[in-house]
């Protein structure tokens, strides 16, 4: 299964989670709620939902509304089909959940994970914004190295979209040292025990620390006022 794939069905469960769907508003959520996915197509969604109902993830059930199914029949349209999770399919996305190592760092992949932190575990989260912040870091080295090693040959336009790239990666640490601290003061204020009423209504904008403009479902695929993933092509390296 490549990267893209894998991706694909995270979402999907996800998705799947929150309600069950037929394929056309599985479709719309993951073209406006996670912007990695607008270009892709009903020919990647429909393989990837028969692979995850032979994998017993998801069970295939007609339309609710009767009227709906006879209508479809009397235009001989096939009545839609609703996909929904199985316990199997649950138990199996919040093992998805749980994984922290280096592909949860990688620019689409963090992008979805990014998109159900919601529903993920606090040290998890913790996990993969500082793996992510640390992968950025590393190509931000990798970048001014590269600029350093090349800056006399390239030409003015070159050079600014080099530094274009360098600024983008350097707004995205800022963004993740600011999400990270957001959750250590979420956890701390947890371990200090209950607070006051009035210092929960002065609070009551956040959840589990993090402010609620943060949510990304409501902001195409990354918080309002921060910058998303990088463009991969910025990395001077490869």
């Amino acid at each position: 299964m490549s990267r893209r794939s894998g991706i694909l069905e995270f979402a999907v469960l996800g998705l799947l989670r929150e309600s069950p769907m037929h394929g056309y508003e599985l479709r719309k959520r993951l073209n406006t709620s996670l912007g990695i996915f607008r270009a892709f197509s009903y020919g990647t969604l429909y393989p990837c939902l028969k692979t995850l109902v032979a994998n017993g993830w998801l069970i295939e059930e007609p339309g609710s509304a009767p009227e709906d199914a006879l209508a479809a029949s009397l235009a001989g349209r096939r009545a839609k089909i609703v996909y929904r999770l199985t316990a199997e399919g649950k138990e199996h996305f919040e093992e998805l959940l749980s994984h922290t190592g280096p592909d949860a760092w990688e620019d689409e992949h963090f992008a979805a994970r990014f998109a159900f932190f919601g529903q993920t575990e606090r040290e998890v989260r913790m996990r993969v914004l500082e793996g992510r912040r640390s992968r950025l870091e590393e190509r931000l080295e990798k970048m001014r190295a590269s600029l350093a090693r090349t800056r006399e040959r390239l030409d003015d336009y070159t050079l600014e979209l080099q530094r274009h790239g360098m600024e983008s990666v350097e707004r995205e640490v800022r963004w993740l040292n600011e999400l990270i601290e957001s959750e250590r003061a979420g956890r701390d204020q947890r371990r200090s025990g209950p607070r006051s009423p009035a210092e929960q209504e002065d609070t009551s904008g956040e959840a589990d620390g993090l402010p609620r403009h943060r949510d990304v479902a409501s902001s195409g695929g990354t918080p309002p006022g921060h910058p998303g993933p990088p463009d991969p092509s910025a990395d001077t390296t490869k």
